[in-house]
């Protein structure tokens, strides 16, 4: 039996057609992704979003694609690894009051994508944590890609590691606790601040 190895995934640009037998159809790749990911505020769509605005404040190469698998979303060209996570008050859905805000910080296992097997125990594998709050309150005005309308909370991951009260989530009260939230042009400079942070901690012990 073959060994089934890995498909890399390769750049689209949009223009991709849906074929039928080779014959192209009158859809192509930019028709899925309006019909499929236009609702920015879905949770889904709003998660994938503050990965990438993350990764814009950090330089991010955009033709470098996101891998769902790897143990922690980003990594900087400095090699620092880190783990996004978002929320928001305002949803896709009918609401009768604003979301209550609470992150997972949940330890997981490392899944080797070249193996398919889960290694190690549960940890994080992250060296920093960017907690991305989509704050607006008013679903007339509110717009994902406005970065006005976002706060981010940046965390060393020691810092959740010694946090005492949850290891599976984290509030916005409890996060406000550990950390201030800052803008999109404080970002990347946060980022460095709590790596060097974290590798301080590891050297000392």
């Amino acid at each position: 039996m073959n060994e089934l190895k890995r498909r890399k995934a390769s750049l689209k640009n949009g223009n991709e057609c849906l074929t039928d037998n080779e014959l192209n159809t009158n859809y192509n790749l930019l028709d899925f992704w309006r019909w499929s990911v236009s609702d920015l505020l879905s949770n889904a769509t709003r998660g994938r979003l503050a990965e990438f605005i993350v990764g814009t404040a950090i330089g991010i190469n955009s033709e470098n694609l996101r891998d769902e698998w790897d143990a922690y979303d980003l990594i900087t060209d400095d090699g620092i690894k880190i783990e996004v996570k978002s929320a928001a008050y305002i949803q896709s859905w009918d609401q009768k009051r604003f979301s209550t805000i609470s992150f997972s910080i949940k330890p997981t296992k490392y899944w080797d994508a070249e193996t398919n097997i889960y290694r190690d125990e549960p940890k994080r594998h992250a060296d920093v944590y960017v907690f991305c709050l989509l704050k607006h309150k008013d679903k007339n005005t509110i717009d994902p890609l406005k970065l006005e309308q976002w706060d981010f909370y940046v965390l060393p991951t020691y810092r959740l590691d010694n946090y005492q009260r949850s290891q599976s989530s984290i509030t916005i009260n409890s996060l406000e606790k550990l950390t201030n939230p800052k803008k999109y042009s404080e970002l990347k400079d946060e980022i460095t601040k709590a790596y060097e942070e974290q590798k301080t901690t590891r050297r000392n012990g």
